[in-house]
């Protein structure tokens, strides 16, 4: 048969989308973090298993659930779980909610966590962000330097805490 009338020429597999990037960090989750990436794991799962499998119109739907499948898969499997509770409640670490206080006075929560829970605006942060990787490290009355893209900014610790 001429290599013209086979299905080899149409392009990517519609059914196998390419994995989604993994972070080159470690995956530090907090077990909350990981029960959460495994509740999304199940969701994916049950997304798949509702879509029909000899439908045309379901082919990209199902490749991107198992693409997804595929990143939760990896994510889980990569999970370092670190209980806040048993971290030093005198040093910030991973899973450490700490407030600061900045050079107008204005007083700021943020809370370091893994990436996956990770939400700046609600300020979670991840620990390889820049502001975690000034505040890891640091005790109550230390002044850190936050290194902004407009420049940077003294954070007095005021208070570390830790919550299971």
């Amino acid at each position: 048969m001429n290599k013209a009338f086979t299905k080899e020429d149409e392009g990517p597999q519609a059914d196998r989308l390419d994995d989604l990037p993994q972070s080159p960090h470690p995956n530090y989750v907090t077990p909350a973090g990981l029960a959460a990436l495994q509740q999304r794991l199940r969701d994916r799962h049950a997304d798949l298993s509702a879509l029909p499998r000899d439908n045309l119109d379901a082919k990209v739907p199902r490749a991107m659930a198992e693409r997804d499948i595929r990143f939760l898969e990896g994510r889980i499997n990569r999970a370092i779980v670190v209980d806040p509770a048993a971290q030093d409640t005198k040093v910030i670490a991973f899973g450490a909610c700490v407030t600061v206080v900045d050079e107008d006075d204005v007083e700021t929560d943020w809370h370091i966590v893994g990436e996956d829970e990770a939400d700046p605006p609600a300020h979670r942060i991840a620990p390889f962000s820049p502001l975690a990787r000034a505040l890891l490290g640091a005790r109550v009355g230390d002044v850190v330097e936050w290194a902004k893209p407009d420049g940077t900014v003294d954070l007095e610790v005021t208070a570390i805490r830790y919550f299971t």
